[in-house]
């Protein structure tokens, strides 16, 4: 038999793409190929957005996300999926039927709701829906502050609402959470419940407005690295290392959030 190479280690992104190249489908592949995986992906929304401002975003009709699905399903099946922006009802119920159809393995998912400058990528009215028909697929459920709010309906200020909050996610179904904690002002300690245990993950915060697409890229980094063969725990660990470092060497591109530099190790000659 032949061995399979790390190279050909295929990896599964859904969601809405980024024109300017930061956030979204774009930054989720930049992320697979950092890792050195084969990254593919199944559009679901056109967004023309750029470092300042979401001026549109296009859904693509349910028919061809099905048949993307259906394309990549029957010939490259992903060792691991990463699902991000999810724009309206019918693309959420689309999704998810999906979901039960393919049953794709290790599934991070990202529930963005918000670009940078607040604009709604996932209207409040859809995200009861999210709640009921997409939440419990995820193997790992990685919310940031505000949007764990809008999932489980209460404010999160402290460590302590934190636990309580990816407790409430995971008894809605996610099997583990990571709740980023970049929101915060004391620190931006991520919280991750594997639905035994609490795990404080600590980072520093750097001071930069260059921060665009960083949601994207972590959830991507962690489904690399579970398609690499890491436990849940050491991928969020290698993911939160990876983004660190693309922030820490970010572009100075654009007018407002510049992007994230997913090539960092190339450019800077360390390690991915």
């Amino acid at each position: 038999m032949q061995a399979q190479n790390q190279d050909s280690l295929p990896v599964l992104t859904i969601a809405g793409s980024d024109c300017s190249g930061g956030a979204g489908i774009q930054a989720d592949l930049k992320t697979f190929g950092a890792h050195n995986v084969f990254g593919m992906s199944i559009v679901l929304s056109v967004v023309a957005e750029n470092t300042a401002r979401v001026i549109s975003s296009f859904d693509v009709p349910t028919h061809i996300i099905d048949e993307q699905f259906v394309a990549v399903f029957e010939d490259i099946p992903p060792i691991a999926s990463k699902i991000g922006m999810l724009g309206s009802c019918e693309i959420i119920e689309c999704v998810a039927r999906n979901l039960e159809t393919y049953k794709p393995r290790n599934l991070v998912i990202d529930p963005v709701m918000f670009a940078k400058n607040g604009f709604a990528l996932m209207p409040e009215s859809i995200r009861t829906l999210f709640k009921e028909k997409i939440l419990h697929f995820a193997d790992v459920l990685t919310p940031n502050i505000p949007e764990a709010q809008e999932l489980c309906g209460f404010e999160i200020h402290t460590l302590e609402d934190m636990q309580e909050a990816a407790r409430s996610l995971h008894a809605l179904g996610a099997k583990m959470v990571l709740l980023k904690g970049g929101h915060r002002e004391e620190d931006c300690n991520d919280v991750f419940y594997d639905g035994v245990e609490f795990h404080t993950l600590p980072a520093p915060r750097i001071e930069t407005k260059n921060t665009h697409g960083t949601g994207c890229t972590l959830s991507s980094a962690i489904a690399a690295n579970l398609a690499l063969g890491k436990s849940p725990l050491d991928s969020i660990k290698a993911a939160k290392e990876y983004v660190f470092n693309a922030i820490l060497y970010a572009l100075n591109l654009g007018k407002g959030n510049g992007p994230t530099n997913h090539f960092y190790h190339s450019t800077r000659g360390l390690k991915p």
